[in-house]
């Protein structure tokens, strides 16, 4: 039996992966990947190193969850170092936790390595900080999925009236949704928000508006996409500088 390392690949930015990763992906005999992760990381992987891909986007999935942690409980039998690379941290929203469980209950050993979240990196590249001294003292991250029992929200929406920064992640195709329910809990029309496109890469794009406004204007964005709402969005006229490097 070998071992699995839960990995975090950061972002996007190859140049964010940590220095432990780096070391794991190139000791890996095999290394099993999804869509966000960036494809540059198998690059640096050895000689020989075999190649799984479980991606999903949005609903269409290569695999459900429940077999993807099948196929890396199967490669722990046969290989001595698995690597599991997940785009951004294997616990926020990354469904890290659930793969640990299976694998604990089959008795393979594992580890988690921490990755440097979208949720903080992606507005930080744009030029948005997640708090700021006189606007904001705290932040919250929420998934972008909803539950599909229409009669239930798991997000509690009558929570987000308070002035914190809200990141949504995996969440443009629902963005008529979020802005509407947070005008309907009280936030104005024209509370701030920021929608950036496939972030911490050359490739990022980033729309500025309102809630009233930004669903036009994010119209036809590519994903990966994450929703910023917050005065915090303001600060980008002053801080932006990875767009205009």
């Amino acid at each position: 039996m070998g071992k699995v390392y839960l990995t975090g690949a950061g972002p996007g930015d190859i140049e964010l992966l940590t220095v432990k990763a780096l070391r794991l992906v190139r000791e890996a005999d095999v290394i099993i990947y999804d869509r966000l992760a960036n494809p540059d990381i198998l690059k640096e992987a050895k000689s020989g190193c075999e190649f799984v891909y479980v991606g999903k986007k949005d609903s269409h999935h290569t695999l459900p969850q429940e077999e993807i942690n099948e196929v890396i409980y199967q490669n722990a039998l046969k290989y001595d170092s698995v690597v599991r690379l997940k785009g951004g941290d294997p616990f926020v929203f990354g469904r890290g936790g659930e793969e640990g469980i299976y694998l604990k209950d089959r008795g393979i050993k594992f580890e988690f390595i921490p990755g440097i979240t979208s949720a903080i990196a992606v507005p930080e590249y744009a030029g948005i900080p997640v708090t700021h001294r006189g606007v904001t003292v705290s932040f919250r991250v929420v998934t972008g999925h909803e539950s599909k029992d229409k009669n239930h929200s798991q997000i509690p929406w009558e929570n987000y009236k308070t002035d914190d920064t809200i990141i949504f992640l995996m969440g443009l195709h629902r963005l008529k949704t979020i802005t509407k329910k947070l005008i309907e809990i009280g936030k104005s029309a024209d509370y701030p928000v920021a929608v950036i496109s496939r972030g911490t890469t050359k490739d990022e794009k980033t729309v500025v508006g309102t809630l009233e406004s930004i669903g036009s204007l994010a119209k036809g964005l590519p994903t990966p996409a994450l929703i910023i709402v917050g005065e915090v969005v303001k600060l980008r006229e002053q801080l932006n500088w990875f767009e205009e490097s």
